[in-house]
């Protein structure tokens, strides 16, 4: 069998990640790549701290990149700070939410669940009637932004909740960061987690996570070693917090050199934007699919006050096809929606308006490739006014 070069076809990403790669990011992906104790690059991740600082919006010494995607940044706050017999309050609303369960209970810990209901943000009272119930719980995870189901949820008032009881908070921001207003000190978030392939506009692979002081203290002070070797911070600090007292970076692992130098690049671009006219693109943008998506007769699922502006959530029209849909999409225009997941399998498509692919031309094609495929499936949808009422929004 001859296997030659492989030339991928060209994709616009509209789903739920990753979003489309910057063309400045591919530009340097491909630059030299030099060792990962070299002085040059050592200068750079010093760098990349201070700019996902700025993303985080935190003063924390321990912020960076762990080198593994984002469900690896998950692993690594739950791994560093439960220990066998801790109890941690986990909110569900989604398939992610579900994800931390399974993290506690791989740890040794015992997972106490909020369940709220798909589509919709964690309720605060929920939690505040479970941490009265679990006086002895140490710890809160819930995710910012639910993936699987395009809902936000209240991060300042859930950490509120959380440290009025004395526990520590994981958060899940991988849709979040770079999208949505975000403020890690403000809020007083002590360990969150997100990935580089979704509003920030690199590819997958790396899961930038910020962890405060008080949260360290715990991983410091374990009375049991870190489940995992790779991901222990006692161990990866000794390379990424950089030179101290004159000695060196310590060796931990072979960083993926290539993708930070992309990740560098995207949080530059971030910066030079400003990271709240971020926000306000991906909510602008939002608008515009959303009166569009309204005007094809298509329904967004989540509550409109608790609705991720970057992720739109649709509800199938009763009789079409979802996966035919997304088939034609993709083989006709090119473009990639998401198929809905658990509960909402078969029953939703995810919009998604992530970084680069947060554009006017994007959410044109989509309007236009969409209307077309539902006419095509017996639905009735105006793609000309679909068209014209998001441009309507996009001018003002």
């Amino acid at each position: 069998m001859q296997i030659s070069s492989f030339q991928p076809p060209v994709r616009t990403f509209m789903g739920p990640g990753p979003a489309d790669v910057h063309p400045r990011v591919s530009a340097a992906l491909a630059r030299p790549t030099v060792g990962h104790l070299d002085p040059a690059f050592g200068a750079m991740m010093e760098e990349l701290k201070c700019l996902l600082r700025y993303a985080f919006r935190t003063d924390n010494p321990l912020t960076m990149p762990v080198s593994a995607p984002g469900s690896a940044g998950m692993e690594t706050c739950f791994v560093n700070l439960v220990e066998p017999g801790d109890k941690v309050v986990v909110c569900i609303n989604g398939v992610f939410g579900g994800r931390m369960r399974e993290n506690v209970r791989r740890c040794g810990g015992e997972a106490v669940v909020v369940e709220d209901e798909w589509g919709r943000a964690v309720d605060p009272q929920k939690l505040e009637d479970t941490l009265k119930a679990h006086a002895d719980a140490r710890l809160v995870a819930f995710v910012h932004a639910e993936t699987s189901t395009g809902a936000c949820s209240d991060v300042k008032t859930l950490t509120e909740i959380a440290h009025r009881h004395d526990c520590l908070t994981i958060v899940d921001a991988v849709t979040a960061l770079g999208g949505s207003p975000l403020e890690v000190d403000a809020w007083g978030i002590d360990a969150i987690y997100a990935g580089s392939q979704k509003c920030l506009s690199c590819t997958p692979g790396l899961a930038p996570i910020s962890v405060s002081e008080r949260a360290l203290t715990k991983v410091t002070g374990r009375s049991t070693p870190v489940q995992s070797w790779f991901l222990d911070l006692n161990l990866v600090l000794g390379y990424w917090q950089g030179p101290t007292g004159g000695g060196k970076r310590a060796y931990h692992h072979t960083a993926p050199v290539n993708a930070l130098y992309g990740l560098h690049e995207a949080l530059v671009m971030l910066t030079e934007e400003g990271l709240e006219a971020a926000w306000e693109r991906h909510y602008r943008h939002h608008l515009a699919l959303r009166a569009g998506l309204e005007t094809l007769g298509l329904e967004l699922v989540v509550p409109e006050a608790e609705r991720l502006p970057q992720l739109n959530v649709v509800a199938v029209p009763g009789g079409v096809d979802e996966a035919a849909v997304r088939s034609r999409l993709l083989s006709t225009y090119g473009l990639e929606i998401g198929a809905g997941l658990g509960t909402f399998a078969g029953k939703v498509w995810r919009i998604g308006l992530m970084g680069y692919s947060s554009r006017a031309e994007n959410i044109l094609l989509c309007l236009a490739a969409l209307g077309s495929v539902l006419n095509d499936a017996g639905q009735q949808a105006d793609t000309g006014a679909a068209l014209t009422a998001a441009q309507a929004m996009l001018s003002q």
